[in-house]
């Protein structure tokens, strides 16, 4: 008998669970804003020359891990926050 998974099925089966959802949210947003900053504070401080995306890949290689423990940690303190500010819906 075929495998009758459908595509859509099988591409969700792929996914993590939903409680991974707070961790990956801290992996993609740290990894997107160290790449950012490491590329805007690399090219303030040296410069953009030749070794300009070198010097960025070294930075990125510290910035990256603690960006992404920090998101791990202030991420309950700052949903917080955003709840005294702003009026969430129900």
């Amino acid at each position: 008998m075929e495998d009758t998974l459908s595509a859509p099925r099988i591409a969700r089966s792929r996914k993590l669970p939903p409680r991974a959802a707070p961790v990956a949210f801290a992996f993609f947003m740290s990894a997107i804003m160290a790449f950012l900053m490491s590329c805007v504070i690399v090219g303030a401080n040296t410069g953009i020359d030749a070794g300009y995306p070198v010097r960025v890949i070294g930075a990125y290689a510290l910035a990256m891990p603690v960006a992404f423990v920090c998101v791990l940690f202030v991420r309950p303190f700052v949903a917080r926050l955003v709840g005294f500010v702003c009026r969430l819906p129900a």
